[in-house]
């Protein structure tokens, strides 16, 4: 697929490693050269520099036979006048452009339409991160929490402690300790190396552990691996800017939320907008602040400020003054593995919580959602099974013969809003949702193909 990625940024860059080893012609178009050359020597793309929106640049960099067009640049305007070039003169057939304002946002279904602003996709970064941090409250003791099949499966990443139940103990005893509830592990991560778990797989404790269960059952598969956490109820909030905002917004009426806004106008607005959020003026790193607002008995400390710097120095303030739990927005991917698991609980990085959204349009085949896990290393992918024996590599197979790529799990089934796990039994039928686990982002391509139907299907 040839493709055209639109600013070099976080997303730009982390989008086209993502795809530059997946059999994809990538393109990028930056104006900083310097930004291009670094890229340009680590991973095997083209650049163009130069303003994104621009048409000779555009079609400098191919446009006339792109597949896709992905706007990722900082300006929502050069996105969207970048769509408008993809549609009116190249006639790209997907253009896909991330916007943040809110004003175009709240008026999405009638702007973002042939007739009107040519966007075929439309990612809300804000909101994608607003909800993978909402889902991380909602589940206590996960490090990431992943919706799939509208949200009647969960995958959740949980790091394994001494005292579980589970740890020190073999997989195939999974069922004994629970047998009312059906789960899978689907990856274990120790020291940072994948292990593809097998019934002999003993956890240990550190271990990063990735298991799949209808959502229902996910808290009772969580105390198996740690002991159980109380929920959270008190909320602190560092930065009130949109991700802050909408946070507060999404939850202020189920815990008690505050947020600490370092601006007199933007707190202005966020009390005359948040009604059940207490809004306090001031810097987050303060620390007679934080001592004034209970610090101690704060459940989850959230720095989600715009300043990477201010919001590692707030969080191992807060958690050294007695926050239970801290959560930080990192929008240098490079820091997150620097800082996550010590003071730091659990490192959110923007751009791997929004490159989901968009492979998800990128991949082959029926793939409706997809998601990075461990910071790009793994991958999570839903795929919906068509065909029959004769022209699927999937539909009509047990699982245990259907022929995975090395480093590849299916960890569920859905049908027809039923969760099945996925034992060696398990045969697929049509239309069936399968959510998969890969270790090897490499064999993305041979998942895809998985799931393509033959040309004996019609």
């Amino acid at each position: 697929m040839k493709i055209i990625i639109l600013g070099a940024g976080q997303v730009g860059s982390t989008l086209a490693e993502n795809l530059a080893s997946e059999d994809n012609d990538i393109t990028i178009i930056d104006t900083d050269a310097s930004k291009l050359r670094e890229l340009q020597d680590r991973l095997d793309i083209q650049t163009v520099a130069g303003q994104a929106s621009h048409p000779n640049i555009l079609n400098q960099a191919g446009a006339d036979d792109a597949d896709m067009l992905i706007a990722v640049t900082n300006s929502d305007e050069i996105n969207m006048i970048a769509c408008q070039m993809g549609y009116s003169l190249f006639r790209t057939p997907t253009k896909i452009a991330r916007i943040r304002t809110n004003a175009y946002l709240q008026n999405a279904r009638r702007l973002f339409h042939a007739e009107s602003v040519p966007v075929d996709v439309l990612i809300r970064p804000e909101q994608v991160v607003c909800d993978y941090i909402r889902r991380l409250i909602e589940t206590p003791g996960a490090l990431q929490v992943l919706d799939f099949a509208d949200g009647n499966v969960q995958l959740v990443a949980v790091k394994a402690v001494q005292g579980g139940p589970l740890v020190g103990q073999e997989l195939r005893y999974l069922r004994q300790h629970m047998p009312s509830v059906d789960t899978r592990v689907a990856a274990i991560f120790r020291k940072d190396r994948p292990i593809l778990p097998k019934g002999s797989t003993q956890i240990e404790d550190g271990d990063e552990v990735f298991f799949i269960a209808a959502r229902e059952d996910i808290r009772t598969v969580m105390t198996e691996l740690r002991r159980k956490e109380s929920s959270y109820r008190r909320i602190i909030i560092a930065g009130g800017g949109n991700i802050g905002y909408r946070l507060a917004k999404s939850i202020e009426t189920r815990y008690s939320v505050k947020i600490v806004e370092k601006f007199e106008s933007r707190s202005q607005w966020l009390s005359e907008q948040l009604g059940h959020t207490v809004v306090l003026q001031g810097d987050a790193a303060d620390q007679e602040l934080l001592l004034e607002e209970n610090i101690e008995d704060t459940d989850i400390f959230l720095a989600l400020t715009n300043d990477d710097e201010v919001n590692i120095m707030a969080s191992m303030l807060a958690k050294r003054l007695g926050a239970r739990k801290v959560m930080t927005l990192i929008n240098n991917s490079a820091y997150v593995d620097l800082v996550q698991g010590g003071d730091i609980d659990v490192a959110i990085s923007p751009s791997y919580a929004t490159i989901g959204s968009l492979l998800t349009h990128v991949r082959r085949g029926d793939i409706v959602n997809v998601h990075s896990l461990r910071r790009g290393a793994a991958e999570s992918i839903e795929a919906i099974a068509h065909g029959d024996a004769n022209s699927s590599k999937v539909v009509g197979r047990a699982i245990e013969d259907i022929d995975l790529p090395e480093g590849c799990t299916i960890g569920a089934v859905v049908r027809n809003n039923e969760v099945l796990i996925a034992h060696d039994d398990v045969v697929i039928q049509s239309d069936d949702h399968v959510i998969m686990f890969l270790v090897d982002k490499r064999r993305t391509v041979d998942v895809e193909k998985l799931f393509q139907v033959g040309l004996t299907f019609f």
